[in-house]
């Protein structure tokens, strides 16, 4: 994987800018780990990345205690990863200054212990991602969780939803382009919850969508519009260069460029930046998962051309403000 992606070296834009990377994982797989050292490459590879938020990815659970507690662990592990970063023996970096976990909104109402012990866990959790990804077909992998159709319009999941608003904590929402509208839906019923759109709604590229590019954009923007109208809705920019997205870089014998991403993607920012206004969008890099398609540096320069036409407040939005106030990052 290091001798692919360094085949793309590019001189880095505007490398003073102060960034907030609001998305990010951390695991520790056989074949593939991606803990402090190897977010410490990637962020210290050139753009001025001073703060992080890591989001859930089924990382470090308990292996043993009641099932629905057995999540909190990976607030304990990211937690620890913080408080490394935050000694200074590792460099300016504030890694894992948000932490959003995970808790099962399905357990309705009895989810609300499991978000009082993240939240005593660690002050940086801020909130919880519940992957709703879902399409009726086999050749789109659904969502880690396994989520059921129409999950965010469940009554159970709503349940377990109020438990958010009560509490005050945010809400990263991953979900696949069809499911928009419902997101919507639950954005409505809950105004006072802030919702974080990953990954611009997860516009598939594979399966029965490959080759569909246009008629999605054109319904994604459709299903955005109404979306945006939801001024508790805040876009996440980025992690649309994965596999799923239809791209196939991660199949090339050299990654994507900078120019190449924003040829491909570019439209996709531009009328999310549009619809919602630089103050509620963030950019994201979504590593390691977009590492099977560009380096780290490349991403940020991707983003980076992309802003380069918006006003200086507006791009302080856009790499750093936004997510710091939305997770509220002190």
């Amino acid at each position: 994987m290091a001798a692919w992606i360094d085949q793309v070296q590019e001189e880095i834009i505007d490398p003073e800018r102060p960034i907030c990377d609001p998305h990010h994982h951390l695991w520790d797989n056989p074949d593939n780990s991606y803990l402090l050292p190897q977010l410490l490459a990637d962020t210290g590879s050139g753009h001025n990345i001073v703060s992080t938020v890591f989001v859930e990815c089924l990382s470090m659970y308990r292996a043993e205690g009641d099932e629905a507690m057995r999540p909190v662990g990976e607030t304990e592990f990211v937690n620890g990863v913080a408080a490394m970063s935050a000694s200074g023996k590792y460099g300016k970096l504030r890694a894992c200054a948000g932490i959003v976990s995970f808790a099962d909104l399905t357990l309705g109402g009895a989810v609300g212990p499991v978000l009082d012990q993240h939240i005593r866990l660690s002050d940086r959790f801020c909130g919880i991602r519940h992957a709703t990804g879902w399409v009726e077909t086999d050749e789109v992998r659904n969502s880690h969780t396994h989520p059921v159709k129409d999950l965010m319009m469940s009554d159970t999941f709503r349940l377990g939803f109020a438990e958010l608003a009560k509490r005050h904590l945010t809400f990263d929402a991953w979900l696949y382009h069809p499911q928009i509208p419902q997101l919507t839906d639950l954005a409505k019923t809950f105004p006072q919850v802030k919702i974080i759109f990953d990954h611009f709604g997860g516009p598939l590229g594979i399966g029965p969508y490959r080759g569909r590019g246009d008629e999605i954009f054109d319904q994604w923007c459709i299903d955005v519009a109404e979306l945006a109208k939801c001024p508790n809705v805040y876009p996440k920019l980025g992690g649309i260069v994965m596999p799923i997205n239809g791209f196939g870089w991660h199949k090339r014998d050299k990654p994507a460029t900078s120019d190449e991403i924003v040829a491909a993607t570019g439209r996709y920012h531009r009328k999310a930046i549009e619809l919602f206004g630089p103050e509620r969008c963030m950019f994201e890099s979504n590593f390691p998962v977009d590492k099977q398609s560009c380096a780290y540096p490349v991403l940020w320069n991707a983003f980076k051309k992309i802003a380069r036409d918006y006003t200086e407040a507006d791009q302080q939005h856009l790499f750093h403000d936004t997510a710091v106030r939305v997770y509220g990052i002190g």
